[in-house]
């Protein structure tokens, strides 16, 4: 197993659970960095090593006048005063091969996004900027494709991979975790992440944007956890009615340290069988 190392973040084999968390996507300066401090007061209190995530452009909303972020250039800035401020590493997405270089330049992780995880040239630009990626399975593969996607990273000379699962479609407008993807993906020899907000996500369910399914988020974080993730990726809000993106699927921030205490009293017991 890789341990794929984020400034002093370990990530892999016998290390920790790690927090990937933040709002969906960058909302204001403000809020998005209250939503910040407190997940990181929240991951202090617990011990928990913390990667701040939002997106400063979401390229792949349901409609064409869905809220998106602010963008590249102000997002980042953003996202470079929050690392500097709180002190965490910074993790965002990259659509599109021209982000790769000044994205890098800034963030700690660059994320491919699920429908973009068989884009070659995206993977492979991502991959040379030699930081950490973290490649999102598309809800149309298997997780044995991720083999594939592996491999376009490995070829850019990079190692610093990390796999995140996040349901598969099932049907129209469902997604469903198969458990099974998890250790499948580890048995490759590197990170997994599971995505415990997403994965409760209904694409396109509410017409014009996604539904979701939030109440369901703790059963699936406490099983992907007992089934040996390294890191678990959640988006929370203050309130998630108010949220621009994904509100319906992500999680209170009142709600978090409660099920994070869970999760690490599970990720104890694993992680000695890992």
């Amino acid at each position: 197993m890789k341990t794929v190392q984020v400034n002093d973040i370990s990530i892999g084999g016998k290390n920790s659970l790690v927090l990937i968390a933040g709002p969906c996507v960058i909302e204001s300066a403000e809020r998005t960095l209250a939503i910040g401090r407190a997940v990181k007061d929240i991951a202090s209190r617990l011990g928990i090593p913390y990667i701040f995530k939002a997106s400063y452009d979401k390229a792949n909303r349901s409609a064409f006048h869905s809220f998106r972020g602010p963008g590249l250039v102000d997002g980042l800035a953003l996202l470079s005063r929050i690392k500097q401020e709180l002190k965490v590493p910074v993790l965002s997405d990259i659509h599109d091969v021209s982000q790769a270089e000044p994205a890098a330049a800034v963030l700690d992780v660059l994320q491919i996004p699920a429908f973009l995880s068989r884009q070659t040239d995206l993977v492979y630009r991502t991959a040379a900027t030699g930081k950490a990626v973290n490649v999102k399975k598309g809800q149309f593969l298997a997780p044995n494709d991720m083999k594939n996607v592996i491999q376009k990273v490995l070829e850019a000379g990079n190692e610093k991979i990390l796999l995140t699962e996040r349901g598969v479609s099932f049907g129209y407008n469902n997604l469903v975790v198969d458990m099974r993807a998890l250790p499948i993906m580890r048995s490759f020899g590197y990170p997994v992440v599971f995505d415990a907000t997403h994965s409760v996500q209904l694409p396109g369910g509410a017409g014009t944007s996604s539904g979701g399914q939030r109440e369901y988020v703790e059963f699936l974080a406490r099983a992907a956890v007992g089934a040996g993730v390294d890191a678990l990726f959640m988006e929370v809000h203050d309130n998630p009615a108010e949220a621009l993106s994904d509100g319906p699927n992500m999680l209170y921030i009142d709600q978090l340290e409660a099920l994070l205490r869970d999760l690490l009293a599970i990720d104890a017991v694993v992680r000695k069988h890992k």
